[in-house]
């Protein structure tokens, strides 16, 4: 059934979305009354007089007209992601482009939207269990974790479209609505397509997530659903042959560049399907759902003869959740009999898997290269959470049990795995929002990552408005190496399994107040176990220390009426030289933005994003793995710089940037050809236009 539900969102995604939009878009829903709200604030000793707009007042002689509902005009809305007590509002600054974009501002591709990434401050994988290994394309897929959960008073739609240089499209469509005041379901669609600059550089990239969350009439049973999809195709050209072609008079179209694997096969650009001759393809599907069941003391109050809210209070929360992934990772090199030059083209790609992989691979017609891992995971996870003080949910003691069953199919054939994990939390947020305490652990009895553990502690504590919060925490996690470190896996080629596990801790502390944020952070990484070259891996014998600082701070000059600002990032990292972990001394971002509000409704800011990290030998790139990998050579860089001019306008965003302008070049004419580079032989584009929309609906 699961199975059969997976190929239909699959095959009609795209319409079911088109549809559910247009039905979603004319609805209409019942609001919460205020004076429901107040009431029920006035049970639970929050105070409040507010009375309802659309009721009369006595004394009011006024006959035949209502006051005005200001509800009917407004909405809120505001969100929480599945495990946490927070909840969050919706940011409407403009300040940032890439908050819009699908590329966060500190992280790097490899040329082209949607391709392979790192970010510029490390971080390891802090999970213990089972783990794929794959996560050059995280940044672009959707996730449970990342899930949203609203609550909103009106059906909210938002809408973002980006084009940019050589066909570039991004879109991304939210829309979310509260079915009942107890019931709020939404989905989200995203599509980034791009040819790229050079060959054999096009991605494409479809997502889409179905949630849902819902709260029983009398507060006791509680549901949350997700059903999500990746399928993320991205070309590897290998890098360019020779970096000297990019300052070739000849060589301004950068697609006249030779390229190491692929070569110039010609595709037919379609938006919406990607054809894949040389690359990765990464599909996973997630279905999700979680039911809840409190014991505990029951209230309620009368808000007139014939209505009734109810209150609940919990003691005992007995809590299941329930799972089905499923993850392909597969690499492919087919070269079509359609092409002139194949015979060509086909021997230089089996000269490259030769020298890179040593592997051979055959000159004929069709498929030439593939190889693939694929996996199903059905995990069951029991809870049971207790509320030592009554009237304060965000105190609790929980306790867990969590089966895993993992079936893994592979070159060598389908192997059967199991994990039993244990996993307990301490919570406490005290009443008045001063103290937030966290203890989290897991632990891995039995199976595939038996002995694999993490440990969590956190401890924050609010000052005051203009101190803000200081935060102090720690982790522990002794993990299993990835399983593509394991010799069952297709891509391990002739390597041995990883002998140890990793043991990773990490201190960090961090305070934020409106005038700054200031960050520290030491990792300690045992057994680091890594790629040490396109297909060969190890495992580092020494400790790794890395020890990272960041900071930011928003100026405000006195210029321009007090509307000239700067935005300044900064990171410092430091790790031993001869470490696997490669990352670089010093990087900044800095935005030098003219903003501000003008003619009561245009929100406008424009000017320079600068970004710049210090020379460093930053890491390579393994196309059939996927995976980034230390070397020897230092990419020096001059700074990236941006113009960006956005602006909104009520609920309709405006977005213009022109990316790389330090890429202008007077040697050959004028041109945009002084790339910087991502990694060794993958120059980062020239000149990019971008401009989009953003647009905000409520219904």
């Amino acid at each position: 059934m699961i199975k059969r539900s997976y190929k239909f969102f699959r095959k009609y995604n795209a319409g079911f979305l088109i549809l559910a939009i247009l039905f979603f878009y004319h609805s209409s829903f019942a609001q919460i009354q205020g004076r429901v709200l107040e009431a029920v604030k006035e049970k639970i000793g929050t105070t409040g007089n507010t009375q309802s707009a659309s009721q009369t007042k006595p004394g009011d002689t006024t006959i035949g007209f209502k006051h005005r509902d200001d509800l009917a005009d407004s909405i809120t809305i505001s969100y929480r992601y599945l495990d946490s007590l927070k909840s969050n509002r919706l940011d409407s600054s403009i300040n940032d482009f890439n908050k819009f974009f699908s590329v966060p501002a500190h992280y790097v591709t490899l040329g082209n939207n949607g391709s392979a990434d790192y970010p510029i401050l490390f971080t390891p994988i802090l999970k213990a269990g089972w783990d794929a290994g794959f996560h050059a394309y995280d940044i672009y897929r959707f996730t449970l974790e990342g899930t949203k959960f609203y609550k909103t008073t009106r059906p909210y739609t938002q809408i973002t479209y980006l084009l940019a240089s050589g066909k570039e499209q991004f879109v991304n469509i939210l829309h979310t609505q509260n079915i009942k005041p107890n019931w709020n379901f939404g989905f989200e669609y995203r599509l980034i397509s791009a040819p790229g600059f050079f060959q054999t550089q096009n991605t494409g990239h479809n997502n889409y997530r179905l949630f849902s969350n819902y709260q029983g009439n009398k507060k006791r049973y509680a549901a949350w659903f997700v059903l999500n999809g990746n399928k993320l195709s991205a070309s590897e050209n290998g890098g360019i042959q020779n970096d000297s072609l990019l300052y070739a008079p000849n060589r301004e179209h950068r697609v006249s560049i030779p390229v190491n694997l692929g070569g110039d096969v010609s595709n037919v650009f379609n938006v919406f399907s990607t054809k894949i001759s040389t690359g990765n393809i990464y599909k996973d599907f997630t279905f999700f759902l979680r039911q809840s069941y409190d014991l505990g003391k029951r209230d309620s109050v009368e808000i007139n003869d014939s209505t009734k809210e109810y209150l609940f209070y919990p003691k005992f929360r007995f809590q299941h959740s329930i799972s089905y992934n499923t993850y392909t990772y597969s690499f492919k090199d087919t070269i079509g009999i359609d092409h002139i030059k194949w015979l060509e083209d086909s021997q230089a790609d089996s000269a490259i898997f030769k020298k890179w992989y040593d592997t051979s691979i055959s000159a004929k017609f069709g498929l030439n290269f593939f190889v693939q891992d694929k996996w199903k995971i059905l995990t069951n996870d029991f809870s049971i959470r207790q509320f030592p003080e009554t009237k304060n949910p965000a105190q609790f003691i929980e306790a867990g049990l969590r089966l895993e069953n993992l079936k893994g199919m592979f070159a060598s054939g389908t192997k059967n795995y199991y994990n039993v994990a244990v996993h307990g939390e301490y919570r406490n947020k005290t009443r008045n929002k001063k103290w937030d305490a966290l203890l989290k652990g897991e632990f891995y009895a039995a199976g595939l990552n038996a002995g694999d553990y993490s440990a969590n502690a956190n401890l924050t504590r609010f000052l005051n408005e203009k101190f803000g919060d200081i935060q102090v925490a720690f982790q522990n996690i002794n993990r299993s190496p990835s399983f593509i470190f394991e010799d069952q896996s297709s891509f391990n080629f002739k390597n041995p399994s990883a002998a140890k596990k990793e043991n990773i801790t990490v201190l960090s502390a961090a305070a934020e107040n409106p005038k700054f944020t200031l960050w520290f952070r030491n990792i300690s990484i045992a057994n680091y176990t890594y790629f040490k070259n396109y297909y060969q891996t190890d495992q580092y014998s020494s400790l790794i220390n890395i020890t990272q600082i960041q900071a930011f701070k928003k100026f405000n000059f006195k210029l321009l009426r007090k509307k000239l600002f700067l935005y300044s990032d900064f990171i410092v990292q430091q790790t031993a030289a001869n470490s696997p972990v490669r990352v670089p001394l010093f990087y900044t971002r800095q935005r030098l933005a003219f903003e501000g509000v003008f003619y009561k409704n245009l929100n406008l800011s424009t000017g320079f994003d600068v970004n710049y990290n210090t020379p460093y030998k930053a890491n390579n790139y393994s196309p059939v793995m996927g995976q980034f990998f230390p070397q020897d050579s230092t990419i020096t860089n001059l700074p990236n710089v941006s113009y960006f001019f956005n602006f909104r306008i009520k609920s309709f965003t405006g977005l213009v940037k022109l990316e790389n302008l330090n890429t202008v070049n007077f040697g050959n004419g004028f041109n945009f050809t002084n790339n910087n580079f991502a990694a060794p032989h993958y120059p980062t584009p020239g000149l990019i236009f971008r401009i989009g929309v953003n647009w905000r609906f409520v219904n």
